[in-house]
């Protein structure tokens, strides 16, 4: 079962420019670092996780707080729904795997397998497998519905930081502290390892065709991947170090990057290049996502809060400018 905090509160920035329709809505619930965020795919709600061990169900259309999730016993590293915006999953540092109602915030289920932490966490797109990475090097499969273990992978030799399944189903990546991205097929046929990163890797997005997987890491630059050769396309530079996190739009045009260096960099696919960047100095961007409706974007990081920003807006008003 779940309780609402009575401190949260959903403040909406009360300066003229929000009141014009301009400027950005904040929520704020959390009482540590805000580490993850996932909008649900009927766009109806959104996930946040964080260091303070739970995590928020938020109302999109209400603006406010629908439940608390309080049973992991360390910090929440990932969330995310399964396809039909029914179920909420979120890995800790805690080891478990947690399975939530995301109509009431009911817990319905616990899966146990990983020796150390979790970080990674994707559903497939049929809705009944689950893939989770961890501490552990390995890559773990499950029939989430069925609380059955099926696989574990083990081609990573350190920590999985990051999952993820490719939208048509066909393939599972992860990516770790060994350097690599692994693209293997969900049916065991055929797995690249990809090798470019010179730094651990932290984040991946598939394109929507599922041809492109893009990768980011320590090492600042975004690598581009061709999923069927399993060869490194182009290389995006844009970012000092660390790039945390990425989100892509669903037409795949637009990706957004959020970096370590502050910075949060929209870049325009078919040009190769960053046509906005927005800096948040040194509150930084931990994590960024982009609404199914492509229109709005959340931000989360160390000041506790999560952002909601009107996408074309924040773009308009931090264009690079140049050629």
């Amino acid at each position: 079962m779940y309780a609402i905090w009575p401190a949260i509160i959903v403040t909406l920035l009360a300066s003229p420019m929000f009141a014009r329709g301009q400027g950005p809505a904040t929520l704020k619930g959390h009482k540590h670092t805000i580490t993850t965020l996932a909008f649900s795919p009927d766009g109806k709600t959104l996930a946040s996780g964080s260091k303070d061990e739970s995590v928020i169900l938020w109302d999109l259309a209400a603006k406010k707080a629908r439940a608390v999730l309080g049973g992991h016993k360390d910090m929440v590293i990932t969330v995310r729904f399964s396809p039909d915006s029914s179920t909420v999953a979120s890995v800790s540092h805690d080891r478990q795997i947690l399975l939530w109602n995301a109509a009431n915030g009911d817990k319905i289920g616990a899966l146990n397998g990983h020796a150390k932490d979790v970080r990674g966490l994707a559903f497939h797109a049929a809705g009944q497998l689950l893939a989770t990475g961890g501490v552990d090097k390995t890559v773990r499969l499950w029939n989430w519905k069925d609380d059955k273990h099926l696989h574990a992978f083990t081609e990573h030799s350190a920590e999985v930081n990051c999952v993820l399944f490719s939208p048509d189903g066909r393939w599972l990546a992860s990516g770790g502290w060994d350097r690599n991205v692994v693209l293997r097929r969900v049916d065991g046929k055929t797995h690249h390892t990809l090798k470019a990163h010179t730094e651990f890797v932290r984040d991946l997005v598939f394109s929507p065709d599922s041809k492109l997987l893009y990768s980011s890491g320590k090492d600042g630059p975004i690598r581009v991947w061709d999923v069927e050769a399993g060869k490194l396309h182009k290389t995006l530079e844009g970012h000092q170090g660390l790039v945390r996190s990425l989100a892509l739009s669903k037409d795949g045009k637009l990706l957004v990057s959020a970096g370590r260096d502050g910075t949060l960099n929209f870049w325009n696919l078919d040009a190769g290049k960053v046509v906005a960047s927005m800096q948040e100095g040194s509150l930084g961007f931990l994590v960024v996502v982009l609404h199914p409706d492509g229109k709005t974007l959340a931000t989360g990081g160390i000041d506790r809060n999560v952002t909601l920003w009107d996408l074309q807006k924040v773009i308009d008003s931090n264009k690079v400018q140049g050629p």
